[in-house]
């Protein structure tokens, strides 16, 4: 091997760049080109020296992050046109309806979050809610956890127990309870609140979609009545 070449080996192997190696030795970059093509472990210095050119950048990393922007603006689109036309075939099914309506009352709507997030000390209202979730919308129980908020006088493990009975959330679908801590550390409310969450941007774009969609479902609907009634 020349000399030249096994230098210029060592310094690849080093972690240094074409232009580098061209500085220091001479060689054309597209002799060391051809040298390293084939090389899978000189294809890795590239990628490597390629991202940390680019996030050294700050043109091309304001270039890389309007260019994600835009990429997800997209995305968030195409999640409410599906909405759109989700809509249409589940406006009818009382249980997505009653879904809606508690998300409309109760839920988590601020838009840059990816979460959704519905929580209440009712039972069967967090059962609804999960039907809503598991059977209108055919979520699968590993895509929703739920998590209680305790006073504590109140046994965690009790607690996760009655909620997972009355609401049909699996028992494993719980994370750790938070405890409230404060000057009334009695219970105030029996078993404390339980609160459903799924963590998706999709789904968070749909379910803002459908609630501006059934708002005006509902209005033009009044709107009928109104009429109807005067005649």
């Amino acid at each position: 091997m020349r000399k030249d070449k096994e230098k210029a080996f060592e310094l690849r192997h080093s972690g240094k760049s074409y232009k580098q190696i061209r500085d220091e030795l001479g060689i054309a970059t597209s002799t060391l080109a051809g040298w390293f093509k084939n090389k899978p472990w000189s294809q890795e210095i590239k990628s490597r020296l390629s991202a940390e050119v680019s996030l050294s950048n700050p043109k091309k990393l304001e270039l890389m992050a309007h260019a994600n922007r835009e990429r997800w603006k997209i995305k968030h689109e195409e999640y409410r046109t599906a909405a759109v036309k989700e809509f249409e075939k589940l406006k009818d099914d009382p249980l997505f309806l009653a879904g809606i309506m508690l998300y409309w009352g109760e839920g988590e709507k601020q838009q840059k979050s990816s979460q959704v997030r519905l929580g209440n000390n009712e039972p069967e209202m967090i059962k609804i809610f999960y039907l809503f979730l598991t059977r209108s919308l055919g979520l699968e129980p590993d895509k929703i956890f739920a998590w209680l908020l305790l006073y504590p006088d109140l046994v965690d493990s009790v607690q996760k127990n009655f909620w997972s009975k009355a609401t049909g959330i699996p028992l494993e679908r719980f994370k750790k309870s938070i405890y409230i801590k404060g000057r009334e550390p009695k219970k105030r409310l029996s078993y404390g609140i339980c609160t459903v969450v799924v963590s998706s941007r999709a789904l968070k774009e749909r379910i803002l979609k459908w609630l501006k969609l059934y708002q005006g479902y509902l209005q033009s609907h009044s709107v009928i009545l109104e009429r109807n009634a005067k005649k």
